[in-house]
């Protein structure tokens, strides 16, 4: 679940020519995720290779006829972390013949709009976030009864088969959370912020909630308004001239962190900060020790995941998860393992 910094209308639903891209590295914290990547790996085996069109078409063999998806997230392009997760779709819809149509709105009912649009477009299939799930349910129902398959990503796990998904790829939020919590306890934190930064968004307020299980001190939520990152900054840094004990803080998006940053410096503070999510410009300061550590939910993976259950649904019925999300993390990534990623990260899937 993430931020958004663009929004776009029915009418602004468009085909984007899928481009090659690597696979994305696995990751997890528990058997959950190992399974889960097992699973990924399967679906990138499953697919056929191409570049779309007829040569992809003809290469695919038997069934795999040109299909078409749309994405319908609560974010835009410009945002690190949804232009992560729309290339590893990207990825997957170039090998699988699959034209690939995104649009987004941070609006739940506009949002719901878009899927609507996508209904009425006759696509193959839809992926959408359940950000803000009361204002998908009803479309996302009008979706199964037109059967067209719909699978969730990055957030509402717990709601997504209720709601007639077929399988959802994203991390566990309160698991992530959990994790975060005994980041923040490593690193000797005390008292810390948790910064959300859309009010509503059942995902990252889980993420918190997760985090205070954990931590072995006290952990504050503080809300802050994230379409505007110098507002961001102001109400961050005044937290921490009024409260000079807060020694940690926990962003829940990478440039959130980068803005925490600031922050502390601007309230001549020692606050140490961690965050969830990834892009290059974190990696740079994950080995710079400016911040302490990510929490990976590899965003590429779940794109790419989304895209290839729908491919494999239509060309051989399969069934990803068996009613289960597929865990796509939390991967913890600190200065001791950064590196190891960089590369990856430089290339813009993680």
């Amino acid at each position: 679940m993430r931020r958004r910094t663009s929004k776009r209308t029915a009418e602004d639903m468009t085909s984007t020519a899928p481009p090659t891209a690597a696979r994305p590295a696995g990751g997890g914290i528990r058997a959950r995720g190992m399974l889960a990547l097992a699973a990924a790996g399967a679906l990138a085996l499953g697919a056929c290779s191409g570049s779309g069109g007829k040569k992809a078409e003809e290469s695919a063999g038997p069934g795999s006829e040109r299909m078409t998806v749309a994405m319908v997230t609560h974010s835009g392009p410009g945002d690190t972390f949804w232009d992560i997760v729309q290339k590893g779709a990207r990825a997957a819809a170039g090998k699988g013949n699959v034209e690939f149509l995104y649009s987004a709105d941070p609006d739940g009912g506009k949002q719901a709009q878009l899927v609507q649009a996508a209904i009425d477009k006759k696509v193959d299939g839809i992926i959408v976030t359940f950000a803000k799930p009361d204002a998908l349910k009803d479309v996302v129902a009008r979706a199964t009864a037109a059967k067209i398959p719909v699978v969730s990503i990055n957030s509402g796990a717990d709601v997504s088969a209720g709601f007639g998904a077929i399988a959802h790829f994203g991390q566990d939020e309160t698991i992530a959370g959990e994790a975060a919590g005994r980041e923040l306890s490593r690193i000797g934190a005390r008292r810390a912020l948790c910064v959300i930064h859309e009010q509503g968004n059942v995902g990252l307020e889980d993420r918190c909630a997760g985090a205070k299980k954990t931590f072995g001190g006290r952990l504050e939520n503080l809300f802050v308004q994230g379409t505007n990152m110098p507002q961001v900054k102001s109400s961050i840094t005044a937290k921490l001239q009024a409260d000079k004990d807060v020694d940690g803080i926990l962003t829940l998006g990478a440039p959130f962190a980068a803005t925490a940053v600031d922050s502390v410096k601007e309230a001549g503070g020692k606050a140490k900060v961690g965050t969830f999510d990834m892009n290059k410009d974190l990696v740079a300061s994950l080995k710079a020790g400016t911040i302490e550590f990510a929490v990976d939910q590899q965003p590429y993976l779940q794109g790419y995941g989304a895209v290839d259950a729908l491919w494999l649904m239509k060309h051989n019925g399969n069934a990803v998860g068996g009613g289960r999300p597929v865990l796509t993390g939390p991967a913890i990534v600190t200065r001791d393992t950064a590196a190891a990623i960089e590369k990856f990260a430089a290339q813009g899937t993680r």
